[in-house]
């Protein structure tokens, strides 16, 4: 039955959420912790592909304390990011919850989302799964501390060098380094793709590396892969305006959907920022 976790958690981490789910509904027989597991990975797959109101009301007050948590997931993605805070405090706060990896990880991932890096760090070295560290990965990469990133990732190889984490681990401290790390992840992204299937995720996570490698064609031939699979995609969109604007296309479009789609991306308020700035400066100038 490990196997069969292995291959549900491998399909979330690579971002095929759909066969997650489907991966899911042919799980039976398992133990009551590898049922919450399997539960709690179709209900985050759910999450991610917007299906929030299904996991608010498929997890009631008795579900599992690890169920409960992707509710709160389910809360903030849907917008009622107070509430879903209001929950992790509580949560912290009860030694029975605070000490449940699944709550703690969902704490982690909350904070992270909040951009408060440091209580997103502090529940996360509170447990130990490979999970909770690649968490700690993404947010000391946030930081711009990548000393700490690639001390992190190497405890995770050290833990399990083949698991799917700490692969995708490596990728993204190889990616931030750049130079010949950038191959390096380039080929670990490529070897999941093939090996597992092309989701949106490995499609961006590549052009990324392209985009580093300065190969902006090859770039946008696989965000356009990427964009096929799901046109509404805000990294997928995000990337698509940063090529365009590289290779002189128009980039409009794709920021003009990305707004619809994710109006609180990054790089959403850092047009906005950058027009505001702009507005005041050519007010001032007619003014003087």
């Amino acid at each position: 039955m490990g196997d069969a976790l292995f291959a549900l958690r491998t399909a979330y981490h690579t971002g095929a959420f759909q066969a997650c789910i489907s991966l899911g509904a042919t799980l039976v027989g398992l133990s009551e912790a590898d049922r919450i597991e399997r539960d709690c990975y179709v209900m985050r797959s759910y999450v991610e592909l917007g299906s929030h109101e299904l996991v608010l009301s498929e997890v009631g007050p008795s579900s599992p304390a690890a169920l409960q948590a992707v509710r709160a997931l389910a809360l903030h993605a849907k917008g009622q990011r107070a509430e879903a805070l209001d929950a992790v405090a509580g949560w912290l706060s009860d030694p029975a919850c605070a000490s449940n990896p699944s709550v703690l990880l969902v704490a982690g991932l909350l904070y992270a989302l909040e951009e408060n890096y440091v209580e997103a760090l502090r529940v996360c070295h509170t447990g130990g799964s490979l999970e909770m560290m690649a968490l700690c990965v993404h947010v000391y990469l946030k930081m711009d501390r990548l000393d700490l990133a690639e001390r992190q990732a190497k405890a995770m190889a050290a833990v399990d060098d083949d698991a799917t984490l700490s692969q995708l681990a490596h990728a993204w401290v190889g990616l931030h380094q750049g130079g010949a790390k950038v191959q390096e992840a380039f080929y670990i992204f490529q070897e999941l793709g093939d090996k597992f299937s092309w989701t949106v995720r490995l499609h961006n996570s590549l052009a990324a590396c392209q985009m580093r490698m300065g190969r902006w064609e090859d770039a946008e031939s696989e965000l356009l892969q990427a964009f096929e699979k799901n046109p509404k995609d805000a990294d997928t969109l995000a990337n698509l305006a940063a090529v365009s604007l590289h290779l002189g296309k128009p980039a409009a479009r794709y920021h003009t959907q990305l707004k619809v789609v994710a109006p609180e991306h990054a790089l959403v308020k850092r047009t906005e920022e950058g027009e505001a700035a702009f507005d005041r400066a050519a007010a001032s100038t007619v003014t003087a």
